[in-house]
């Protein structure tokens, strides 16, 4: 910068918060929640509720899926979550194929752009997750999924994002 410049403003010259603070906003939309209960079920139920909430708020959501029969479990799941409501969704397994409705359930990684919110239930955390709208990770209370969601936590730190964690363990 040129001596007789002045720094913009929300710039790091200009001694500005504002960088702290978007990252501070984007810390608040990256979330763990670690669960009381120790089974999957209860982990497909959790991210099933996760999808209500943010599809009933008007986002695109996706959960990201390991297997097909996870695919398949957390399709019941979404169908059945409400007798009274409908959650239009697909499985979608290429990552090529547009997802046209407003929930996926994928078996491939997320395009940041496509979803304003991402579950993650995949033991791979997507290379693009620090470009997510708003990401939430869900992990039940069994040591080998605890290592992963740790493993999780550890890469979007190496990111730059601090997740705010919600543990049920601690109620």
């Amino acid at each position: 910068m040129e001596s007789n410049e002045t720094p913009k403003p929300g710039s790091p010259a200009a001694g500005n918060s504002q960088s702290a603070s978007a990252q501070e906003d984007k810390n608040q939309r990256y979330w763990f929640h670690i669960l009381l209960h120790d089974t999957p079920a209860a982990r497909h139920l959790h991210a099933t509720k996760l999808v209500n909430k943010a599809w009933q708020q008007g986002d695109r959501v996706c959960i990201v899926c390991d297997t097909q029969q996870q695919a398949e479990e957390l399709d019941e799941l979404v169908w059945n979550f409400s007798p009274d409501a409908f959650i239009p969704h697909s499985i979608i397994s290429d990552p090529a194929t547009p997802c046209a409705d407003p929930v996926g359930i994928l078996l491939c990684p997320p395009v940041a752009e496509d979803w304003d919110t991402v579950i993650i239930l995949s033991q791979i955390l997507p290379a693009n997750a620090d470009k997510f709208k708003r990401l939430a990770l869900v992990a039940h209370n069994d040591p080998a999924v605890l290592n992963q969601a740790r493993s999780h936590f550890r890469q979007l730190r190496a990111l730059g994002i601090e997740p705010r964690v919600h543990d049920q363990r601690k109620r």
